[in-house]
């Protein structure tokens, strides 16, 4: 295979993961790894990736992919893993939904549920969640932001912190290979804390392209989250660093 042939691939695949590893590349191109590391150095020398330890990722920390786009990517792998986040969720429960398209899944997902009490700072979400005569539904006030209908600020964060919960459904745009949370916009973060906050259980789903991609803004750390849903096992170095902790792991494949 040509060398330029070689890194459109590559670019590829980070674009569909959000992160590849160096290992994973040797496999699945079949050449050295002192190729694939000249071919990762060429591409980050380009701006076109950002070598992380043992891989490669987006390079860019401060802007999120569009609304539209994340909504229909890794569509199936999110609602696998949002009906397997539901059937740890009784009826009557209460519990925070966050802004996110994952979060929107898990809304959809709980449709055959009944009874339940729920926050939301997520219109789309909401929208989802009245079709069921049976749920009270509780939207938190703030700004509306038009892109995706997340609704965030101050008076977003004082409404959910007078809330004390069963279950907090997080959204969350990456995992750095630390096992730190991560997201794009400060007043979004300050909401997400204040659901981690004020919920007896946290649970997130992700699929495997949040390992290893950056976002701009520290929201928290894995070893916060009491449930992690996703549908390939931790890269090394997260699995590492909750091999100690007690979040409780389902890889839904």
């Amino acid at each position: 295979m040509k060398q330029t042939q070689r890194h459109q691939e590559i670019l590829d695949l980070v674009r569909s993961k959000g992160y590849v590893s160096t290992d994973d590349l040797v496999l699945h191109f079949d050449v050295s790894p002192q190729t694939i590391r000249r071919d990762l150095n060429e591409l980050a020398a380009d701006n076109k990736i950002r070598r992380q330890h043992g891989g490669a990722t987006l390079p860019s920390s401060s802007v999120n992919t569009a609304y539209d786009a994340r909504k229909i990517m890794q569509q199936e792998e999110k609602n696998r893993l949002a009906q397997a986040l539901v059937a740890h969720i009784p009826d009557g429960a209460t519990l925070f939904i966050d802004i996110g398209t994952t979060p929107e899944a898990v809304a959809r997902a709980l449709l055959n549920h009944q009874d339940l009490r729920i926050v939301t700072n997520n219109l789309n979400a909401a929208s989802i969640l009245m079709a069921k005569e049976d749920f009270r539904i509780i939207m938190a006030g703030g700004e509306v932001r038009n892109r995706d209908g997340g609704i965030m600020g101050e008076a977003t964060v004082d409404f959910i912190s007078q809330f004390r919960l069963d279950f907090g459904i997080l959204g969350i745009s990456g995992i750095d290979l630390q096992g730190g949370l991560l997201d794009f916009d400060y007043h979004e973060v300050r909401v997400k804390q204040a659901i981690m906050e004020n919920s007896r259980l946290v649970m997130l789903a992700v699929d495997h392209t949040k390992f290893g991609r950056n976002a701009m803004v520290n929201v928290g750390s894995l070893s916060q989250i009491d449930m992690l849903f996703t549908n390939a096992p931790l890269p090394g170095d997260i699995a590492s660093h909750l091999r100690d902790s007690d979040v409780h792991i389902e890889i839904i494949t």
